[in-house]
């Protein structure tokens, strides 16, 4: 049976990793798995240079050695149609529904007899919903024979949008490297005093790892951690590392100012996916406060290092991932007396950050590469009748 699957960049590392282990089992399901990359990475990463040690032990073909965003949808539809001409497969996994190229290859796919699958991230809260783009993806769904979820509110959405339950092939679709991440993070431990000392960092810190961005509500953040800061005794011990680049760098770095954080808030440069565990040993709570976030793949990577995670019930790896006092919590990133309620715990020394880690790392060892192309593999089996 013939794999043929469809994804946007090679710069997404986590992607690699699946596609590789998809490699690696595909025999054992009687498959052989072809991948297309349509272009090499996205204008937002420009900044960090081209992708790095990606895993790419499976047969992939990059189409436009280009950004996403540069490549026309004309074109791009003749790529991927003429591949999959070529190609000939018994069933495609396309990246979503929102590509005109892709669903034009969904169309024609539908026509031949191929089997189609889809991979869904969103969820029903992640963007503002209108009547008609609501439609248009029912009708896409209706299309479609099989769904690979990222987790639970992906799956919940693709049935209020019509899917069947015995369509949903996958429902922990969104993993990471989990041994590289924790490789790095267990050789960073041991120098995380001295780097800290270097770098005049706080003995605890909070870390956000991801894009400066009004979505990431940082500024919500910021208010919440000063406030809290003053009122709990040990909150001068207490820090926060902001990892990445983005358009609020500048209004965040003078709302730090206006604080009186500068002595406790850092911004450090973003680093290639494999280093962030470096700077992850640095801190002791992960912190995603976004107001839309589809998953949160940095929960993952912050699990894998068995870290305590402080995460906005608007992201969509909450649901799964987040057990309230048992890793860390959640709260409403538009109420910020619950943010400073969880915040006074873990700051106040009443959360026992030892047992959250150790509960990160359980929980999300059902969610790795290895499990999720397993069910991959047998969800193609499926939707073929093989």
């Amino acid at each position: 049976m013939k794999i043929l699957i469809v994804h946007n960049t090679l710069w997404a590392h986590y992607k690699s990793t699946v596609f590789s282990e998809l490699a690696r089992q595909a025999p054992d399901f009687g498959c052989q798995v072809h991948v297309l990359q349509i272009a090499r990475s996205e204008r937002s990463r420009a900044g960090l240079g081209k992708p790095e040690r990606l895993n790419e032990s499976y047969s992939h073909e990059l189409l436009f050695d280009t950004n996403i965003e540069e490549v026309g949808t004309l074109a791009k539809t003749r790529a991927l149609i003429g591949r999959m001409l070529a190609y000939r497969p018994d069933v495609i996994n396309l990246t979503g529904y929102y590509d005109p190229a892709q669903l034009a290859l969904l169309l024609l796919a539908r026509a031949k007899g191929i089997r189609v699958v889809i991979q869904n991230e969103s969820t029903p809260v992640d963007q503002v919903r209108s009547p008609l783009k609501e439609w248009i993806k029912r009708r896409i769904i209706g299309l479609s024979h099989g769904f690979f979820c990222f987790g639970t509110p992906q799956a919940d959405y693709l049935m209020q949008l019509g899917a069947r339950p015995e369509q949903i092939l996958v429902r922990k679709n969104a993993v990471v490297d989990n041994r590289t991440l924790r490789k790095a993070f267990d050789q960073a431990v041991p120098e995380r005093t001295a780097v800290q000392q270097n770098l005049n960092l706080k003995p605890c810190n909070f870390i956000y790892v991801g894009r400066l961005a009004p979505e990431k509500n940082l500024s919500f953040f910021l208010e919440a951690f000063a406030r809290t800061r003053q009122e709990v005794a040990q909150g001068r011990q207490w820090g926060l590392l902001l990892l990445g680049e983005g358009p609020e760098k500048t209004a965040l770095q003078a709302q730090a100012e206006s604080l009186n954080l500068s002595d406790a808030v850092h911004f450090l440069p973003g680093l290639p996916w494999y280093r962030v565990p470096e700077r992850l040993a640095l801190a002791d709570v992960l912190v995603l406060p976004s107001r839309s976030e589809p998953w949160g793949l940095v929960v993952n990577e912050a699990m894998v290092c068995g870290m305590p995670v402080l995460v906005s019930d608007r992201c969509g790896c909450a649901q799964d991932l987040v057990r309230d006092g048992v890793n860390g919590y959640t709260f409403d990133p538009e109420q910020p007396e619950v943010l400073s309620r969880s915040l006074e715990r873990i700051m106040s020394g009443q959360a026992d950050l030892p047992a959250m880690g150790r509960a990160s790392g359980q929980i999300i060892g059902s969610y790795t590469p290895e499990k999720a192309a397993a069910e991959m593999l047998a969800g193609f089996v499926k939707v073929v009748g093989r």
